[in-house]
């Protein structure tokens, strides 16, 4: 299979796409600046008076249960339910699953509209296959992107979502593939947000409506990618976040080229 990420950035850069962020308080003015870095517009957008309007102006959605609140479930909910109606893809990014009654609640209700695609770290997408199947609760978040590999799988083929399972090794499942990114560097687990920042991009990505798993490839291999070349820039991880957002925004095809190391797989059974 045939990934050109390089033509993806391309086009989104051309199409500027706007991306819907239901997202946690943390991390906003980081995934605005990412979105803004990498090509695509971002807004933010709570209130569920306004939902059906801006989902409808979007290219895609992203649904981050990082600081949850039942309006904000409600909100996220009814953002869910418009894309689905609009046949806007969206993201969900399952902060924290695990960790109390009202989040496994959510997610179960998120997962039953089945997301365009699910991007969590290992803890999340084992805590995510358990409320998927049983209402469980969550793990501790000391798995690797290895041992998720058969729930992002299960998952994936219980929902019909792309599945994007992040750590030192970053894996993309489809129903016909699993793509594994060996990008990124450690010190990027020292920055908050940038798991997150990785699902508003591969949103930014899906945008396109071209082909979701190699969109979700790209979105995150951009991410892994830019993170690498920041910390070769930085003396720790402020100046990380600092480099991360230049790094994207300089981001060419040649870069990618270069330094895109990616292994594909298929059937993913």
């Amino acid at each position: 299979m045939d990934i050109n990420i390089s033509s993806h950035l391309r086009a989104l850069r051309t199409a500027v796409p706007l991306v819907h962020n239901i997202t946690n308080f943390v991390v906003m003015n980081n995934t605005a600046n990412a979105l803004l870095a990498v090509g695509a517009s971002p807004v933010m957008a709570h209130a569920i008076e306004e939902i059906d309007q801006v989902v409808s102006l979007a290219g895609a959605l992203v649904i981050n249960i990082g600081t949850l609140s039942p309006d904000w479930a409600r909100s996220m909910l009814r953002a869910a339910d418009r894309a689905n109606e609009l046949q806007i893809p969206w993201v969900l990014d399952p902060v924290g699953a695990g960790i109390s009654t009202l989040r496994n609640d959510t997610l179960f209700q998120l997962l039953n509209r089945n997301p365009t695609v699910i991007r969590g770290n290992a803890s999340e997408i084992l805590a995510m296959h358990q409320v998927g199947t049983a209402g469980g609760k969550g793990v501790d978040s000391t798995e690797t992107s290895d041992q998720a590999l058969h729930a992002a799988k299960d998952l994936n083929q219980r929902y019909g979502s792309t599945v994007c399972v992040s750590g030192k090794i970053d894996y993309v499942v489809s129903d016909t593939h699993t793509a594994a990114i060996h990008n990124g560097h450690q010190l990027m687990q020292k920055v908050t947000g940038l798991g997150c920042t990785a699902s508003a991009l591969i949103a930014a990505f899906t945008a396109l409506k071209t082909d979701v798993f190699q969109e979700t490839i790209s979105g995150m291999a951009i991410t892994s990618i830019a993170g690498e070349q920041a910390a070769r820039l930085a003396e720790g991880p402020g100046t990380l976040q600092l480099h991360f957002y230049d790094c994207l925004y300089k981001l060419d095809p040649q870069t990618v080229h270069r330094h895109l190391k990616i292994e594909i797989n298929g059937p993913a059974s």
